[in-house]
């Protein structure tokens, strides 16, 4: 009789037991399943680690950055080039008025770092408790007269504003609010509450006008410039515009303030200044 381990060994050989051959070939499809099953466990094996280590390589942190609205487009590129350089890091956006932001951090908003289109806002918030570093001031602005692209009502000055029957302004309680008045007051200028429309942020009370809704508005210049296409802009005069400083810092009890102050550090950081500055910001 022929050896079925020789026979196995030898795989030109042919036998001629029925029954023999049915225990031998079953042996050889279990071995030949398993040699398979053996690669394919090394194959995945192999390739599973490294992707398993890159994962944990590529764990990102997410900080959470409440800006002004008149900031987005500025810091929506911030937030790009910020992460090319620190790829472990991923910055969210809250972008709204800074009053809103500024009660929405004292109701216990999650908030990494925060940056206000003023510096008083600060104020409020280190008196309760959620600062307790001095901003930085990383960029300034000014404010421009904005009306419908044709200018139906020849408006060149401030002054003209009461030939207007809607001008939109923001809310009195934020910055650019704050910051409307008193321009309004130097050129001596009152508008009667009826004829104004009020927007909730910098940002709305732009779009007033680009659709067409109000006559003209008072809006920051960083704003009017990057609505150029839809709306004329005409300059206020440096001795009766405002100097608008804008501040950062971040909010205490971050859970992530190692990264949240290295955006801060970059924001103030020339790669930080140019990008403000191409955003029409004017930067120390």
């Amino acid at each position: 009789m022929a050896n079925p381990c020789w026979g196995f060994s030898q795989t030109s050989l042919r036998t001629t037991w029925s029954s023999t051959d049915g225990v031998y070939s079953l042996t050889v499809t279990i071995l030949a399943r398993l040699r398979s099953l053996i690669v394919v466990l090394v194959v995945v094996v192999g390739v599973g680690a490294p992707a398993h280590a890159e994962q944990i390589q590529t764990k990102r942190i997410t900080i959470t950055v409440s800006a002004a609205a008149s900031l987005s487009k500025a810091y929506t590129e911030l937030g790009k080039q910020f992460e090319k350089a620190n790829p472990s890091i991923r910055v969210r956006f809250n972008f709204a008025s800074t009053a809103s932001l500024v009660s929405q951090i004292q109701s216990g908003a999650p908030t990494d770092v925060f940056a206000a289109a003023d510096l008083t806002s600060f104020d409020k918030l280190m008196a309760s408790g959620n600062v307790v570093k001095s901003p930085k001031v990383f960029a300034r602005n000014s404010l421009q007269l904005i009306v419908k692209r044709s200018n139906p009502l020849g408006v060149s000055s401030v002054t003209d504003l009461t030939k207007a029957s809607v001008v939109s302004l923001c809310a009195k309680t934020v910055p650019c609010g704050v910051y409307a008045a008193t321009v309004l007051s130097r050129y001596g200028v009152v508008i009667a509450e009826s004829k104004i429309t009020r927007g909730v942020d910098a940002t709305a009370t732009l779009n007033a006008v680009s659709t067409g809704d109000a006559d003209a508005a008072i809006v920051y210049a960083t704003d009017a410039l990057s609505a150029k296409k839809s709306v004329l802009a005409i300059a206020i005069p440096a001795s009766k515009n405002v100097n608008a400083s804008y501040g950062i810092a971040v909010i205490r009890g971050s859970k992530n303030s190692k990264q949240s102050e290295a955006f801060v550090q970059f924001v103030v950081s020339p790669a930080g200044q140019k990008v403000m500055k191409t955003f029409g910001f004017l930067v120390s």
